[in-house]
């Protein structure tokens, strides 16, 4: 019989012997981690998300991860490439066919039917910003795991919503630094599109030897699709290739014009692009495609950030109301994160700005510290710490490293004392404060140094007012007001191209 320790010794080692030959598992191809120096971008991106679309009444709608596997083969089309090659399909412990989300807008169609939103009051305007995922071949600005923000405006026939969606599209490109214009054409109705598709599928036959075996695939599928193919040669056929605009009848005409003439008046930047298509069946009428106006890499040139159009046969197809019109975009953000940068934009250097750098000693140190923190927090100073270093030198080389204005040292004695130490990083002068007033303490050094308050207005009275912090505040000059107030108009008459 084997004696207790053996049995405790041997798969020790055993354990030992297997660590040293672990890999760790890679990511999975298409697929990124967003790390924490990145956040800035997500976080703009999704602040100025927020602001525009509640500035022109949009709700927003949060949409599941998994989705019926029909609901995308019936909206998108089933020879479309999202369905044939893209989705990731399986089926779930219950036997159902489901699918990870590849789209938003079928989503959005498909909630706006199930809940009734055909009974509140039209059009119902919904935004949404999640993760959607394409098993496409990875490249420059494309991931298998793509975020987008969605605009979805359902229940309007009006070409109108077309041109908002569209000008929404570039204010929140502007607003983030970056400039594009716009790629527009028609697709029409479903009818004038027919005829456009024989006249497409003749020219294309005619040319049948020059295309390559996915392109007559196309042909025989989904002809439209050649004028998006990025197939060699074929930029000198689509050049010869019928233009869908003469087909398009007369409703037709009258919609695209009057889009047209609403972007005008916002003075979007646009151009005609006849060969101009969509990857999804469920598109008709106005479509769109947002590009860097002046693209500085050869990798930014005829990407698209952006895109969408209108689908006013989708909430039909899905079983809802007949003569349910909608319009709608896509916006990727990794792609708009991208031009960000090539653009110049970057995290402004007062985000990085620490004001309290928190230096601790041993472990009763640590566990006040933490209170102490918490304090400061809640107070809106920006204080780091490094609770995992042990060494006051150490710490002291971080707060230099991030400029920190004042650091607090807390010891044994400190916590013992109730106290702290208050270190100009400067001019290197201590003084030793009362723990408890050290927030209101810290503020006033803080405003003294910068001749700017720093903190959260807030939270800051509240503390002083705990510790007994009387700071005068200064009403603003009525005079002012009525400086500022014509200043304040005319920024707005710019931002909307309407500058006297």
């Amino acid at each position: 019989m084997m004696k207790p320790q053996e049995k405790i010794v041997a798969p020790v080692a055993l354990v030992e012997v297997k660590k040293k030959g672990v890999k760790c598992p890679e990511l999975v191809r298409g697929f990124r981690d967003v790390l924490p120096e990145e956040q800035w971008f997500w976080n703009r991106v999704e602040e100025v998300a927020r602001d525009i679309t509640k500035s022109y009444g949009f709700g927003r709608i949060r949409l599941p991860v998994l989705e019926f596997a029909t609901l995308f083969e019936r909206s998108a089309g089933k020879d479309s490439d999202v369905v044939t090659k893209e989705m990731y399909v399986f089926e779930d412990p219950a036997g159902d066919r489901v699918a990870l989300r590849p789209e938003g807008t079928a989503q959005v169609a498909r909630a706006y039917i199930e809940h009734g939103m055909v009974n509140v009051p039209q059009p119902v305007k919904l935004w949404y910003i999640e993760s959607f995922f394409r098993h496409d071949r990875p490249q420059f600005g494309r991931y298998r795991q793509l975020a987008q923000l969605g605009l979805e405006a359902l229940g309007s026939a009006e070409p109108i919503i077309d041109a908002q969606v569209i000008l929404m599209a570039h204010r929140f490109y502007r607003t983030l630094g970056v400039e594009t214009i716009i790629h527009i054409n028609s697709l029409g109705t479903p009818s004038s599109r027919r005829d456009y598709i024989v006249e497409l599928v003749n020219y294309f036959r005619g040319h049948k030897n020059k295309l390559s075996e996915l392109d007559k695939r196309r042909l025989q599928k989904n002809p439209l699709r050649l004028l998006d193919s990025k197939e060699p040669g074929m930029a000198e056929l689509k050049g010869g290739a019928p233009q869908i605009v003469n087909y398009l009848d007369a409703e037709s005409k009258a919609h695209f014009m009057k889009v047209l003439e609403y972007l005008d008046e916002a003075e979007v930047p646009y151009v005609l692009d006849p060969h101009l298509v969509r990857g999804l069946d469920y598109y008709t009428h106005t479509i769109f495609e947002a590009f860097v106006a002046e693209p500085k890499t050869e990798e930014m040139k005829g990407l698209a950030l952006g895109g969408g159009g209108r689908y006013d046969g989708l909430v039909p197809m899905l079983g809802g109301r007949e003569n349910t019109c909608a319009m709608g975009a896509g916006l990727g953000i990794d792609r708009t994160i991208l031009a960000m940068k090539q653009a110049g934009v970057y995290q402004p250097s007062e985000e990085k700005k620490v004001d309290v750098f928190f230096c601790q000693l041993g472990d009763a140190a640590r566990r006040k510290g933490l209170a102490v923190f918490e304090k400061m927090r809640a107070g809106g100073i920006v204080c780091a710490e490094a609770f995992g270093k042990g060494s006051l030198k150490a710490q002291l080389e971080i707060a230099d490293k991030l400029k920190s204005k004042l650091t607090l040292i807390l010891g044994q004695k400190e916590v013992l004392d109730g106290t702290v130490i208050i270190r100009d990083m400067d001019s290197g002068a201590q003084e030793i404060v009362d723990v408890t007033k050290v927030v209101g303490i810290l503020a006033r050094r803080l405003v003294a140094k910068t001749k700017l308050s720093l903190v959260e207005q807030t939270a800051l009275d509240a503390e002083n007012e705990e510790n007994g912090i009387v700071v005068k505040k200064e009403e603003p000059k009525k005079e002012e007001k009525k400086v500022e107030a014509p200043a304040r108009v005319e920024k707005k008459r710019k931002l909307f191209g309407r500058s006297r």
